[in-house]
């Protein structure tokens, strides 16, 4: 409840409103705001801009974004899952840990912020009328104090509840998952010692930085993400897919609620005969993957008269807007893979094929182009260009540059009265081997029962993974980058509070949809910011709290979780 309070300075009075509540069950001002002395009342209430008698805006707070993104955690109690497992120390004032953990998703959710920038994000919003909290309290030196007592298998308890719970109420299967990894990088100095924070491949191309990888679960058909495991940047995809897939099923088939047959979706990074063993021995484990074309050359360039059109969604989409001939084609057949026959699918997607060739000519292009600028100083005998094997290293290195492969072109070197000279010609057979393999794509499996286009369309599913790690790369939301964090502890919770925003986002996504109102999480978190808490001064000088007239989609949003904002400007449950 907003009231006025009097403060006297030098024998005047002046106004604040304040709101009180109660924070950690003791009464606490939770919004202070200065409207000055009683005269600029008085003028804000009579003015001649304010005539009408209308309410004056004191404050306005961003509030939609935070009740939808609270309402998402309703049904899971994040807070209570943290605190039973690591509960409160009664000595300790201030947030649990467990809220620590939610406001921190919160942000992330919303408008990602350094844990240093957190207090200052949260007064602009509404977050004291929704989830009353000490503001100061959420500053970095507490975030890191708190953070730095959570192990990593405390972490995991917490993780497996929530999940647990994320999954509770959904209606899937859990039959068929997707997995993928990624990495993230770190500014972490080198001699910060640390279990996770290694140099590997990034795949942002930083290599010369320290990086943590994020192995992710998605259930396939609600793209809704089951398990998480952060893993030492410079661990190998495969040998992390190994370790943890035992622990990875339990899980599954702990949530799932069918326990006869899981497929797991993965690609070609995975591939390792010590992992297909631990598959094969499992009654209950299938696989789908992908295969390098390189590596299975006979099936990658098979004639297209083999090929035939499948039944899948991009397909018909293509259909009605006229552009079949870009429609995927297959072709089915089976081959040894890890000691077993295995159903194979190749595909060919002619769009894909017609990318793939013009990168590949320009890159041929450009090669060609530094390869006779080397020829020309090779043959001037130019300084450092007198020697073969630093020459053959230059273009070596070249190609890496280049991401091709050093078999496109052939180097050929002689020497005349000890003058070295150098000229090149293009691998036609090699070019034209590759040219063939573009657009092909190879799909092996174990489910030998599965159509041809359900094997397909399990592959191309497979983008749901990598839209999740996109998510979590995106500035605006989730953004686990830039890792803001110098201990192992500390990653591993920010990771994890990634990973909760990432679900919370998708169950929003998930239940508008199911109330008819089909968007991204991204596009109905910025309508929801548009909708603000306003304090007022109404015609009759009092401070009141009032919400803003929603929009159509503010408005069925609200409907979705059974709320609606009244012609007073209150939030209210609808009339069941």
């Amino acid at each position: 409840m907003a009231h006025f309070h009097t403060k006297n300075k030098n024998g005047r009075p002046y106004l604040y409103v304040r709101e009180i509540a109660r924070v950690n069950g003791k009464p606490k001002v939770i919004s202070q705001t200065y409207i000055g002395s009683p005269e600029k009342v008085r003028a804000l209430i009579k003015g001649d801009d304010n005539k009408d008698g209308s309410l004056r805006r004191l404050k306005v707070e961003e509030f939609g974004s935070l009740w939808l993104a609270l309402n998402a955690d309703n049904d899971i109690d994040l807070v209570s899952i943290v605190d039973e497992i690591i509960p409160p120390d009664p000595r300790e004032s201030g947030p649990t840990l467990g809220e620590y953990f939610l406001y921190a998703v919160l942000n992330r959710m919303i408008e990602p912020k350094s844990k240093r920038a957190i207090p200052e994000w949260y007064q602009s919003t509404a977050i004291q009328q929704l989830r009353p909290v000490d503001i100061d309290s959420l500053n970095s030196q507490r975030y890191w104090a708190k953070w730095n007592k959570v192990d990593q298998e405390t972490l995991e308890k917490i993780a497996n509840v929530f999940f647990e719970k994320a999954w509770q109420n959904e209606e899937s299967n859990g039959d068929c998952l997707l997995f993928d990894t990624t990495n993230f990088y770190t500014y972490m100095a080198s001699k910060t010692r640390s279990e996770l924070a290694a140099r590997g491949k990034n795949k942002a191309g930083k290599h010369h930085l320290r990086q943590i990888g994020m192995a992710l679960l998605v259930g396939r058909d609600n793209k809704l993400p089951v398990f998480y495991r952060e893993y030492p940047g410079n661990q190998h995809d495969s040998k992390v897919f190994g370790s943890i897939m035992s622990e990875m099923l339990a899980k599954v088939a702990a949530i799932s609620k069918t326990k006869q047959r899981i497929t797991l979706v993965f690609d070609k990074g995975m591939n390792a005969e010590d992992n297909f063993d631990i598959i094969d021995d499992s009654p209950l484990m299938h696989f789908v993957t992908t295969y390098s074309p390189w590596y299975a050359r006979e099936m990658a360039t098979v004639s297209a008269a083999k090929f035939a059109s499948v039944n899948i969604p991009r397909n018909r989409r293509l259909e009605m807007t006229n552009n079949a001939d870009d429609a995927i084609t297959a072709y089915r057949t089976s081959g040894e893979f890890w000691g077993k026959t295995r159903t194979v699918v190749v595909t060919n997607s002619p769009a894909t094929a017609r990318k793939q060739e013009y990168v590949f000519e320009a890159k041929l292009e450009a090669i060609r182009t530094e390869l006779l600028s080397m020829r020309k100083k090779t043959n001037e005998g130019c300084p450092q260009w007198r020697d073969e094997d630093e020459i053959r290293e230059r273009y070596l290195a070249l190609c890496s540059r280049m991401h091709m492969a050093s078999e496109y072109f052939e180097l050929e070197f002689s020497k005349t009265d000890g003058t070295l000279s150098m000229s090149f010609r293009k691998n036609a057979y090699r070019t034209e081997l590759r040219k063939k393999m573009f657009g092909r794509n190879i799909i092996i499996t174990d489910n030998t029962d599965w159509k041809t286009e359900d094997i397909v369309q399990a592959s191309l599913d497979r983008y749901m993974v990598e839209e999740k790690f996109r998510q979590a790369n995106q500035a605006s939301q989730v953004a686990a980058l830039p890792m803001r964090h110098w201990t192992d502890a500390k990653m591993r919770c920010h990771l994890f509070c990634c990973v909760v925003a990432m679900t919370y986002l998708r169950k929003i996504e998930m239940h508008l949809e199911k109330a008819g109102l089909k968007t991204t999480a991204a596009s109905i978190m910025e309508k929801m910011r548009k909708l603000h808490s306003v304090l007022t001064i109404n015609k009759t000088g009092r401070p009141v709290r009032c919400m803003e007239t929603p929009d159509k989609t503010q408005k069925k949003t609200l409907e979705a979780y059974g709320w609606e904002i009244n012609k007073a400007g209150v939030l209210q449950k609808r009339p069941s």
